[in-house]
Order: C-alpha cells, then sequence, then structure tokens
C-alpha cells in the first residue's frame, strides 16, 4: 500500500500518554454558533480533512490542531442542540468511507455512543437511518448524544433500537444501502492506560471471543445490506485477529462480498494521519503518532455483490 508513512510499530508512548493526546472538532451543522470558526482559527485550529478527499460534503466541517489539548466539552441541556462534538479525528475515516448520499437508507449496526451517527447526519439526510445499540447503558447515552446534535424533526427520521446485531440481518434482510459496523473492540487505547493490570489482562482474553463476535455481526450487516449496498467495518483495536483477519474470513465465506479500494481516501489524508504500512487496498489503519496522534483506527470497507 503506497499511502501514508511507516511508523514503528505499536505507539505504545503515544496510546499511554494522555498529555499528548489531540482532540478535534465536529461543528454541528443544526446548530449556528457564530463566532465559533473564526475563534477556533484563532487558538489555531485548522480545517481536519483535505477539500481533495474523494467523498467530503460541504456541510462536514472539522477543525483539529497539531498541539495536544482538548476544546472545553459542552454540557448536555434538554431542549438545546449543542455547537460542536469532541473526538478522535480517525473516527470520522469510517463515517468519510461510507460515503452516505441524501435519501438512502442506512443502518449504523453498533452505535452507541452516537458520534459517528451524528457525523452522518452532518453529510446526508438518510432516507430511513436506524440506529442500533444492544446494550442497554450505552442504548441510553446514544439517545442522549442524538438528542443533543440532532434537531427535532430529524429525530423522528430516526429509529434507535436495542437489538441483537447479529440478528438483524435475519429480521431486515436487503433492506439497507450502507451499513456501518464500529463493532465492540478490545480498544487499545483504553487497556494500555488502564491502571487496572488484571483488566488490561482480561481484555486481551477476550479478544478471540471478540473476533467470533465482530465476525457474526459482519454477517448480518451482509445480510441487511441490499445487492450493490456498501458496508464498511471499523474497530479501535491494533489487534490483527480483530481486524484483518475477520474481514478475510468475511470474504472467504461469503462469496456475494467484494472488496472496496479506499486507498484514495488514505492518500488524500497522508498528512494528517499516520498508517500501518503494507495493508490491502480495502483497508488501513491508522498508528498514533507524537503529532498527530489520532488513532488506533481500523477502517474496511466491503460491497455485496448479489443477494446470495
Amino acid at each position: 500500500m503506497g499511502y501514508g508513512m511507516a511508523v514503528p510499530f505499536f505507539p505504545r508512548d503515544v496510546l499511554t500518554s494522555p498529555w499528548c493526546w489531540q482532540h478535534a472538532l465536529l461543528l454541528n451543522r443544526f446548530s449556528w454558533s457564530p463566532g465559533l470558526e473564526s475563534s477556533l482559527a484563532e487558538q489555531g485550529y485548522q480545517p481536519a480533512f483535505p477539500a481533495a478527499l474523494p467523498y467530503l460534503p460541504a456541510a462536514f466541517r472539522c477543525y483539529s490542531r497539531p498541539a495536544p489539548g482538548r476544546f472545553p466539552a459542552q454540557k448536555h441541556q434538554p431542549g438545546r442542540l449543542k455547537d460542536y462534538y469532541l473526538l478522535n479525528a480517525a473516527s470520522l475515516l469510517p463515517v468519510l468511507a461510507l460515503e452516505v448520499e441524501h435519501g438512502e437508507d442506512v443502518l449504523d449496526l453498533c452505535a452507541a455512543p452516537g458520534g459517528k451517527a451524528v457525523a452522518i447526519l452532518q453529510c446526508a439526510c438518510p432516507g430511513h437511518f436506524h440506529c442500533n445499540e444492544y446494550d442497554d447503558l450505552r442504548s441510553r447515552w446514544l439517545e442522549q448524544t442524538i438528542e443533543s446534535f440532532i434537531p427535532d424533526p430529524l429525530i423522528n427520521l430516526i429509529r434507535v433500537s436495542k437489538l441483537d446485531g447479529r440478528q438483524i440481518g435475519d429480521l431486515q434482510p436487503e433492506f439497507y444501502d450502507k451499513v456501518l459496523v464500529d463493532a465492540p473492540c478490545s480498544n487499545d487505547r483504553s487497556w494500555l492506560f488502564s491502571a487496572d493490570p488484571q483488566q488490561a489482562l482480561l481484555r486481551l482474553m477476550q479478544r478471540k471471543e471478540l473476533s467470533s463476535l465482530q465476525f457474526q455481526l459482519l454477517r448480518s450487516a451482509v445480510k441487511a445490506l441490499r445487492p450493490g449496498g456498501s458496508l464498511v467495518y471499523s474497530t479501535c483495536t491494533l489487534s490483527k485477529a480483530e481486524n484483518s483477519d475477520v474481514i478475510n474470513l468475511v470474504l472467504n465465506s461469503c462469496r456475494n462480498v467484494m472488496p472496496v479500494d479506499i486507498s484514495g481516501m488514505a492518500r488524500g489524508v497522508s498528512q494528517e494521519f499516520s498508517f500501518l504500512s503494507g495493508m490491502q487496498q480495502h483497508e488501513l489503519l491508522v498508528l498514533p503518532e507524537r503529532g498527530r496522534a489520532w488513532g488506533p483506527m481500523y477502517v474496511a470497507k466491503l460491497k455485496k455483490v448479489s443477494s446470495t
């Protein structure tokens, strides 16, 4: 893979050093805040994504700066929309890879805490938007996020469910044009920074179980896709077993699925992100490094070519 910059693998020093972490701001197009963008510019913030990307809607506005630090968070206030969402800029790459267009039927299979759902709605207004989260506590978090960023008329077009994602493909076969599978994963940024060695060890032991769950979620997503539809799979782990291995298993077991080249997007953001070298054209892995402390974030894109 010819894009990105090779960096020493396993950037543990960055992942375990919160003082060098960076945060981006995704502006909310449904909430007008006069002076916010000029204020960000004065503080050294610049557009986080170059305009030359294959897919970058005009309403999608995200800002970041090279210096570490965090912009003040906004508290949830019922009845009042937030102006921006604080996030890891790499977490927006799955949304940009999905390339949602107005009127499409979209499924966010593992939607909590809701940042990617908010980002999708900054890009386009789906005809039908289904946000699913199986975990009860995380589902409430998802609902609060949607309430904080999306106006009532549009909220009424969003379906929030608490279904087992492994079953949605059977419940709604070939219903969606686009599916995002931001799968549960071992989350290296969290467990490496954990002060509890036993918790970190438990996460490592769970990786084998997680890859099985991730494969089942992807199989369900493929069933839920219409022929010609596409899905994006993402995780925030460095684990090959949860990333490339899961995607390869799907490609080898689902004859109606083919990989989609996302190397153009990766090349377009190669100045903003560092990537692991040697990946296939349908996948990328963002590696955190000092000065570009985004990720980890794995992204892969697949397309369903037929019903069987």
